[in-house]
């Protein structure tokens, strides 16, 4: 450890080679030779030996001096590495959708800083696609399709699309029946969906049926898909749990319920999973089994 500074500073606070050797369990010829090393090194004889004692030479006083302050300094340093590795501590960097931020985690988080008093959050919600490692996150969460990569992901949750419109957009441009009643339909789509304006859905058999919409509007943000249906522009598709406080007041009405929507993953997602620190080994645990089910509308 520090390259013979520590078993040099160990040696003049034990009072001999072989009290350090047995505080630092090696050998005194061990502890002897890593000594005399580090005098070679600095050009400097550290230490006047006899047969039956130790003493510092007046330029090993003034080495020794500083050195007990780095040895200290490090053994503080460990102390702290240790620690932080048994209990969560620490400020954690977070990111998710607006929706899901608002919609549930707002909820949820005060339980997880109760319970977990060592730890900061610091959330950053919005729909983008943040880079985890450029932008310093510890934990992002997730939905829909993953990209292969290097990152860690655990599913915490799955949810499906529901389609919604206002009631009054139904009243008066007609509830469709199938998915192809769709098309004549104003659509409000996703804009970063790989294909905004082809909604795929699942028949009572599993069939898939995929329909070609007109889109009026796309935007990168589900919650202002969902407040521009409430508005009555249009037909939109959202994951469940982005809309199911707008469904349980009945400002959206859900339309196609036998033709399930694709299934969406809920993803915590985190660079490794070596050494995983414990405060970011408590959050996914806390996601996982706080959002274990299915989420919707009643939720």
């Amino acid at each position: 450890m520090l390259d013979g500074i520590d078993t040099f500073v160990r040696v003049v606070d034990a009072g001999s080679f072989t009290a350090a050797a047995n505080v630092l369990g090696k050998s005194t010829s061990y502890v002897s030779k890593e000594v005399s090393r580090l005098e070679a090194r600095l050009g400097a004889r550290l230490l006047n030996r006899t047969t039956r004692s130790i003493s510092l030479t007046d330029t090993g006083r003034l080495y020794y001096d500083r050195c007990r302050r780095i040895v200290a300094d490090a053994d503080e340093a460990a102390r702290s590495v240790t620690e932080a590795q048994e209990h969560p501590r620490g400020v954690l960097k977070f990111s998710a959708p607006v929706s899901f931020g608002l919609g549930y985690l707002a909820a949820m988080l005060p339980k997880f800083l109760e319970t977990n008093a060592e730890v900061a959050l610091e959330i950053e919600l919005n729909d983008r696609m943040v880079d985890i490692i450029a932008e310093g996150f510890d934990v992002v969460l997730r939905i829909g399709h993953l990209e292969d990569s290097s990152l860690i992901a655990r599913q915490i949750n799955v949810s499906h699309g529901v389609t919604v419109a206002s009631p009054t957009y139904w009243k008066n441009h007609g509830k469709p029946g199938h998915p192809e009643e769709l098309q004549g339909h104003a659509c409000i789509s996703y804009a970063l969906m790989r294909a905004p304006n082809r909604w795929r859905y699942r028949d009572p058999d599993g069939a898939e049926i995929t329909v070609n919409v007109e889109t009026r509007v796309q935007c990168n943000s589900a919650e202002l898909e969902a407040a521009l249906a409430v508005a009555g522009l249009g037909v939109t598709r959202l994951p469940e749990f982005a809309c199911a406080r707008e469904l349980a007041q009945g400002l959206l009405e859900p339309a196609l319920e036998k033709y399930t929507g694709t299934e969406i993953g809920i993803f915590a997602v985190y660079p490794h999973r070596r050494h995983l620190s414990p405060k970011v080994r408590a959050f996914v645990d806390f996601l996982v089994a706080e959002f274990g089910g299915e989420l919707g509308a009643e939720d």
